[in-house]
């Protein structure tokens, strides 16, 4: 056991070193989706009950309530209560910062520290007459610090502190911005006011069951839940995270078609090498697990290789809101790193069993004799071109036709890959509404919005993962394809054909599965985006521009010509002699 073991690892090694380019496009592939796991799980972790962490940090209440004194000391009393802070004003008014003009919301606060609804400070110092402490997400927006200078309704304030709270949503999951000052100086703002005149206080409260905080306040109007609020204030977190694991997904599709190509490939090249290991005593099974070894080896180097990019990546994606208070990005867990492994082993020994096992069958003498196996004649869709002429175009469609599970396999990697950009496209426009509508009174002007930010560079991770998997994918479909092709390839030149002319009957066989996955990958992607935004509780159609869509199909061809042109000017440029002998 343990020598065929270390022949099975000598083996490994020595193909590996003599295919360096086809390890290299596998762990391109493999390491996209191993990056991508690593990074959804590091911001899972990193991002995991930051409110939670905020209410602790800050004696956050279970509910806060919003009203007129009398409804107020009213509700302090409610069955359910059991401690209530003392009510403080809330005033808003226009605020003046760096250059910035913005709707801001005051609260009025004691000097002394309270035992329910402490906001944190993070930076300076907290409340004194004559001094403001901003929210900090409101801050980061404005460029304020403490010893800077704000005018609120007319009033100019020194910048005492920076801090962050949970008694209301942060900036800007909530607008606008809020700033503390003393209830003394509150109460010479302009108070916003009820309908009957009296000033608007809001009263934090401890509830007997936090947990039946929502039950509560729908029983009591004014008074919102802990729940609710964090719902809010985390909600970019949950997109981001189910946007990386959900890409997750998709690059493990393109992955394993990856690996499906390679072995396709490898099969084809070495078809004599499983001849002669047979001839020299090598079981099927041990021709299996030598192919299998190989990309597994691949897999355990993509494994270390993302989860190293993925933690170097996760400080970009990970920090949850500024008004938030963040755990930081954690080094990858020990479980972290087995389930990225175990997702990486997975797909590739998925993809490769199969195959590699089919290929171990093939006959001694038939692999001696055949070093690429001929395609199957009998395929239908061949049937179908046979009574065509002979153009090199139509030798193109001939040539896809005989091998229907690669084209196939090529035709799928390639709308997945469409569909996924034209759904980064439906989320990009979405995204430039959503950014429209955040320049009103309440937002500060040009300090962007992080929960579209952070969207943005994750579709931005997903997009250069995926065009990363379809270009490795496109490479080796052509190769493969040039591989199967090199009989066929050198009597076309025996007969006449020029190496330029094969060489555009060869990329046909690409272009064509590629149009088609263009085609269909365009309503594809407009479906997975729709389908998205309805499982998000946004139901409606995504609005793309009709020349973005157009454009797709042209694009698609163009990349996939230009992937494709190495590999298959391999095949149409070999020696004639030496492709119709075999060698």
């Amino acid at each position: 056991m343990g020598t065929g073991m270390a022949t099975v690892l000598r083996l490994t090694l020595r193909d590996l070193r003599r295919s360096r380019a086809r390890a290299a496009l596998l762990l391109v592939a493999i390491t996209a989706t191993t990056t991508t796991l690593t990074l959804g799980l590091l911001v899972r972790d990193a991002t995991a009950r930051p409110w939670e962490r905020t209410r602790a940090a800050t004696a956050g209440p279970d509910a806060v309530a919003t009203g007129d004194a009398r409804a107020l000391a009213k509700l302090a009393r409610a069955p359910g209560v059991t401690g209530a802070a003392r009510p403080y004003p809330t005033a808003s008014g226009r605020l003046e910062a760096r250059g910035h003009t913005v709707n801001a919301l005051v609260h009025g606060r004691d000097v002394a520290p309270s035992r329910l609804d402490r906001p944190l400070v993070t930076d300076g110092r907290w409340l004194r007459p004559g001094a403001a402490v901003v929210e900090r997400a409101f801050a980061r927006a404005l460029g304020v610090r403490p010893g800077d200078r704000v005018t609120i309704a007319g009033r100019t304030f020194p910048v005492a502190g920076v801090a962050i709270g949970s008694g209301r949503v942060p900036y800007p999951s909530a607008a606008p911005g809020l700033v503390w000052l003393t209830r003394a100086d509150a109460a010479r703002l302009p108070a916003a006011r009820t309908g009957s005149g009296a000033r608007t206080l809001t009263m934090p409260l401890r509830l007997a069951d936090p947990d039946a905080a929502p039950a509560f306040a729908a029983r009591h109007p004014g008074v919102r839940s802990w729940q609710d609020m964090g719902a809010y204030a985390t909600a970019e977190l949950r997109l981001a995270n189910g946007a990386l694991l959900g890409g997750t997904w998709a690059l493990a599709i393109l992955a394993a078609m990856s690996v499906s190509l390679l072995v396709g490939g490898r099969l084809a090249e070495q078809g004599r090498r499983v001849g002669t290991l047979k001839v020299a005593g090598a079981t099927p099974a041990f021709i299996a697990l030598l192919l299998l070894a190989e990309h597994l080896a691949v897999a355990v180097a993509a494994t270390i290789v993302g989860v190293l990019a993925g933690w170097a990546a996760a400080p970009l994606v990970a920090g949850p809101n500024a008004g938030l208070l963040g755990a930081g990005t954690p080094a990858p867990s020990a479980g972290t790193v087995l389930a990225v492994l175990a997702a990486a082993v997975a797909v590739t020994a998925a993809a490769t069993a199969v195959p590699a096992l089919r290929g171990a069958r093939i006959g001694t003498v038939r692999a001696l004799a055949e070093p690429v196996p001929a395609p199957r004649r009998r395929s239908r869709l061949a049937a179908a071109f046979s009574g065509l002429p002979l153009p090199l175009l139509l030798l193109g469609a001939r040539i896809a036709a005989r091998r229907p599970r690669r084209t196939v396999l090529a035709g799928l990697s390639m709308a997945v890959t469409v569909a996924m950009v034209v759904a980064a496209l439906a989320m990009g426009r979405d995204i430039e509404r959503k950014d429209a509508v955040v320049l009103g009174p309440d937002f500060v002007p040009g300090a962007g919005n992080p929960v579209t930010e952070r969207l943005s560079q994750i579709v931005l991770v997903l997009a250069l993962a995926m065009l990363a998997l379809a270009a490795v994918n496109a490479v080796l479909t052509a190769w493969t394809t040039s591989l199967d092709n090199l009989r066929t390839a050198a009597l076309t030149r025996a007969l006449g054909a020029t190496p330029r002319q094969v060489t555009t009957g060869l990329a046909s066989a690409q272009l064509l599965p590629a149009a088609f996955a263009a085609l269909g990958g365009v309503p594809l992607g407009l479906l997975v985006y729709a389908a998205a935004r309805a499982a998000g509780g946004s139901p409606g159609q995504a609005e793309v521009p009709v020349l973005w869509l157009a454009a797709t199909v042209p694009a698609t061809l163009a990349v996939v010509g230009l992937l494709t042109a190495v590999p298959v000017r391999y095949g149409a440029t070999r020696p004639v002699t030496e492709a119709l002998g075999g060698r």
